[in-house]
């Protein structure tokens, strides 16, 4: 059976480093548009049918793609509907977490602030249970609906389904769950107050990370009661740099493509950055980022 045959659409060798935040990363095999949820669901079937590895693809950011690409199928999820009733807020997979935060602020609602800045979907926010300042979108979770990809049928998984931890979630060690839509619950604000805590967070984020190059975000989580990046400075790897990738100067927790970067030269700074730390700290740094192609 052909997949064009099935999916139409699907388009061939197209180039990931210009879906991802890093501006790095080969070819997909194939790629393929997913507008809605029954037509990320329908990629899905299909490619486990043909036997085809397969990755969904929301925002790009937090991964690092393989400078060979992907041989299989890049499912880009396009679903973005989304719906804000009293301090609840419905939002399909693909929604920006950015333009979440901006809706709450529209409607006077608290909890998301830590939010601004944060590029990704929600999808890949509640994946990864992304947060700052203390904050995630694990505790504001109330529902994720889920398509079950092994048992091929949709379900429904409350915030302490979700097995909410930092960085963590269900979703992230169950591969076969394809977050489809999140139901949030937020609470009535002070505009002006939500207003303000978004500036402090934003600028805090301009002052300390390096927002102007393309990166993947954090590629280490922080170990227990310290930073990742305050270990990797005190290694003195700020500002080191192999090919035309670079651990940055203003946060060391951050990989920056000056341009043209390659994955391989990511990946020999990460060990760099790895073997650094265990030898002075005896700390092992866990990747944030997920590797995408490199098997």
């Amino acid at each position: 059976m052909n997949i064009k045959e099935i999916l139409p659409e699907l388009k061939q060798d197209i180039l990931l480093k210009d879906y991802t935040t890093f501006k790095i990363g080969g070819k997909a095999k194939y790629f393929y548009k997913a507008k809605t949820k029954e037509e990320l669901i329908k990629a899905v079937k299909t490619a486990k049918k043909l036997r085809l590895p397969f990755f969904i693809l929301g925002g790009g950011s937090n991964i690092l793609v393989a400078d060979k690409g992907y041989q299989g199928l890049v499912i880009k999820m396009l679903h973005t509907n989304h719906l804000i009733l009293d301090t609840k807020i419905s939002a399909e997979a693909a929604v920006p977490l950015s333009l979440l935060v901006k809706k709450s602020l529209d409607s006077n609602l608290t909890g998301l602030e830590w939010g601004i800045g944060i590029p990704g979907t929600v999808g890949g926010a509640i994946r990864g249970n992304a947060g700052a300042f203390g904050e995630s979108i694990g505790n504001i979770i109330k529902q994720v609906e889920v398509f079950n990809s092994e048992k091929e049928k949709i379900e429904n998984y409350s915030q302490k389904d979700g097995n909410f931890a930092y960085r963590e979630s269900v979703f992230k060690k169950r591969l076969e769950l394809i977050i489809l839509s999140a139901e949030l619950e937020l609470k009535i604000g002070n505009k002006e107050e939500i207003q303000k805590k978004m500036k402090e967070y934003l600028d805090y984020r301009k002052d300390r990370q390096p927002l102007e190059f393309p990166s993947a975000g954090s590629i280490f989580k922080n170990p227990s009661d310290v930073s990742a990046g305050q270990l990797i400075d005190q290694c003195g790897l700020k500002g080191k740099r192999i090919g035309n990738v670079e651990i940055s100067k203003k946060h060391a927790n951050f990989i920056i493509n000056l341009g043209d970067g390659k994955a391989e030269d990511v990946l020999k700074l990460i060990n760099l950055m790895k073997k650094q730390v265990k030898d002075k700290f005896n700390i092992q740094l866990e990747e944030e980022i997920q590797y995408v192609g490199f098997k």
